[in-house]
């Protein structure tokens, strides 16, 4: 059966709605950085999605393959993930949204290696004619956190990240922002397939 993180790490991915301080290990992505309104046509925000997708299927397939990495394991494709952030504003201002820098990821398993990572890029180029030079494999750790899942809109989140502000302060926390710590946000829902009320995400801040 095919390893699903999802359900395996539920603490990481399936938050109730109530804040939470959690300890986030490091954990291996596919990742690719850009800026600009995410909701824009055409945006480099949705061409990022494309190109990790299409990365990770291929590791994910090369089960099919001739050539499997060194201690594959099959598993299910994870939520897309994204860390936001705008220059010079402290946590997120979602009036701006042209401001935005982001870096979008998908986790991938640890036996992605650089050298996994090359060779699938190769793979997905020649079978899918993307340029996937901006997709990157990065080892990210976030450490210490709080995070609650938000229901609804995506226009509706300063609602949760204020009551997540609250828990910060209530328990003697500090926002930790940094250029290597950021909002984080994990899809658990298809935004193209689920109606806006029913959108669940996982809202994650950086504290110390």
């Amino acid at each position: 059966m095919a390893y699903d993180f999802k359900k395996e790490q539920r603490t990481l991915y399936r938050p109730g709605e109530q804040p939470v301080v959690v300890d986030v290990p490091a954990m291996t992505f596919l990742t690719v950085r850009g800026h600009g309104d995410p909701n824009q046509p055409g945006s480099e925000y949705q061409q990022s999605i494309q190109l990790l997708y299409g990365l990770a299927y291929t590791i994910k397939m090369s089960k099919k393959g001739p050539v499997q990495p060194a201690g594959y394991f099959d598993f299910v494709v994870p939520p897309l993930e994204g860390f936001w952030w705008q220059e010079g504003i402290n946590g997120m201002d979602y009036e701006q949204k042209e401001k935005l820098a982001f870096i979008s990821c998908l986790r991938v398993p640890d036996y992605v290696t650089p050298a996994v990572f090359d060779w699938a890029a190769k793979e997905a180029t020649a079978k899918k004619g993307l340029d996937f030079s901006r997709v990157n494999l990065q080892v990210l750790t976030e450490g210490k956190c709080v995070q609650a899942l938000h229901r609804g809109p995506f226009d509706d989140e300063p609602a949760t990240v204020s009551k997540l502000q609250q828990f910060i302060e209530q328990n003697n926390l500090q926002p930790d922002y940094s250029d290597q710590r950021h909002h984080h946000e994990i899809y658990l829902s298809d935004p193209w397939r689920t109606k806006v009320e029913n959108l669940k995400t996982v809202i994650r801040l950086p504290v110390s």
